[in-house]
């Protein structure tokens, strides 16, 4: 048996290796492009409802606000953490947590605003989707420093001030996250929350606790409410074509667990 020189092993090895290399090329095929998903407004339907509150609500307490002047000449400001009226439960985060896996909605390009108005975060609570802009405006006449900290991986942390007229800010989350609190490391008692949808279903409940999401395809899905201190509740609910579903929740002392 002849021994091969070394020229002709490693000859062979690269041979080999440019085989197994066009071998591994034919049994990966190219990965197909994603399909965005689209809302079909002639079967889509729609969830309503009311968040309500059980029981006697905590009483909301004026804020101190004298450390600023520009913040003291503001109307006044009051505690947001549970706002309720005539029994309807207001700044509730409502959407489709399941129902629609295979299904990817691409976010919208419209940011949404977050403002900064009477050293209070207006609205208090916002629903974006994972990748649409959130733009962080200053309407006051005092300088605020806006300090954001996600708990989920690949969602920015934000610290950054805004002076009084200064041009607006934007900024994104690419991961779905609840209820990441939005501070100002100026005003300790400002607060508000930015919810990040993985799909474009969800509302936040009004001044009365009604919401309503709009365009929900035809299926069963599990739909949740999530309030800032209380927690979420889930249902499972089915919505028909064209069918409007109506579905309340229930806060409070008084709520059923």
């Amino acid at each position: 048996m002849r021994l091969r020189t070394r020229f002709e092993i490693a000859a062979a090895a690269a041979a080999l290796g440019v085989f197994l290399l066009a071998a591994g090329c034919k049994s990966k095929s190219a990965p197909a492009t994603q399909r965005l998903a689209a809302i079909d407004w002639n079967t889509a339907g729609a969830i309503q409802g009311t968040i309500h509150y059980a029981g006697t609500p905590p009483k909301t307490i004026r804020i101190d606000m004298s450390q600023d002047p520009a913040c003291a000449s503001a109307p006044p400001n009051y505690t947001e953490g549970t706002v309720v009226n005539q029994g309807g439960l207001a700044n509730v985060f409502i959407y489709v947590q399941t129902g629609l896996s295979g299904s990817t909605w691409a976010p919208p390009s419209q940011p949404v605003v977050l403002d900064q108005k009477g050293c209070r975060y207006v609205p208090h609570v916002i629903g974006v989707m994972a990748g649409q802009p959130v733009k962080f405006v200053n309407s006051d006449p005092t300088t605020h420093a806006i300090d954001i900290a996600p708990t989920v991986a690949g969602n920015p942390t934000i610290d950054f001030s805004q002076a009084p007229g200064s041009a607006p800010d934007q900024r994104t989350f690419p991961k779905p996250e609840l209820m990441i609190p939005v501070r100002c490391a100026m005003h300790p008692w400002m607060q508000g929350f930015i919810n990040v949808a993985a799909n474009p279903f969800y509302a936040v409940s009004g001044a009365a606790g009604h919401y309503e999401i709009r365009g929900v395809p035809p299926g069963t899905y599990t739909l949740a409410a999530d309030q800032e201190s209380m927690g979420e509740k889930t249902v499972t609910i089915t919505v028909g074509p064209k069918q409007t579903v109506t579905q309340d929740f229930t806060y409070g002392s008084s709520a059923a667990k």
